[in-house]
């Protein structure tokens, strides 16, 4: 990744993350409407800053973000992190953001004790796909037309991988 930076994220950066949030909003990779004002707070009791680690250019602006939780409050489920939630800024895309997102992502889910991570990908969102096969994650399971989306049942894809290699 060209200059810049990882980090966790920390409350002052709400506004920077809502306002990515909303600006990489895409039928894409979305299941709800496009955000309208009043826009949510980003932050919020299941959306704490310690979930997410954020991605930093040189001039310090937020450029990316990925979130990283135990998929479930179960103790038999916590060796597991999941990522729910992964953008980056298009004037920052092709420039490894993602993947050094993810790289971060695998380093903090071993930090706290996992051992394997998982996701969720909409079956169309074939860029997402192809980037975290490259990084190791397989299909692991289907539900076909989970989600009705523009007028087309859309799948939703699960996929893992092992933090242990």
């Amino acid at each position: 990744m060209s200059a810049s930076h990882i980090r966790p994220a920390l409350p002052a950066d709400e506004a920077a993350l809502g306002e990515l949030d909303r600006d990489t909003w895409s039928p894409l990779h979305a299941v709800q409407p496009k955000p309208r004002p009043p826009y949510d707070p980003f932050f919020d009791s299941n959306h704490r800053p310690e979930h997410f680690l954020v991605a930093e250019d040189t001039d310090g602006s937020v450029i990316g973000y990925i979130r990283l939780i135990p998929p479930t409050p179960l103790a038999c489920n916590q060796h597991v992190r999941q990522i729910q939630g992964l953008a980056v800024a298009g004037r920052a895309r092709g420039r490894g953001i993602g993947r050094a997102l993810l790289r971060a992502a695998f380093d903090e889910a071993r930090r706290q004790g996992a051992v394997r991570m998982t996701l969720r990908v909409l079956g169309h969102n074939k860029p997402a796909r192809a980037l975290y096969e490259s990084e190791g994650f397989v299909v692991e399971g289907v539900l076909p037309g989970e989600f009705y989306l523009d007028g087309q049942y859309v799948d939703d894809v699960m996929m893992g991988r092992s933090l242990t290699r």
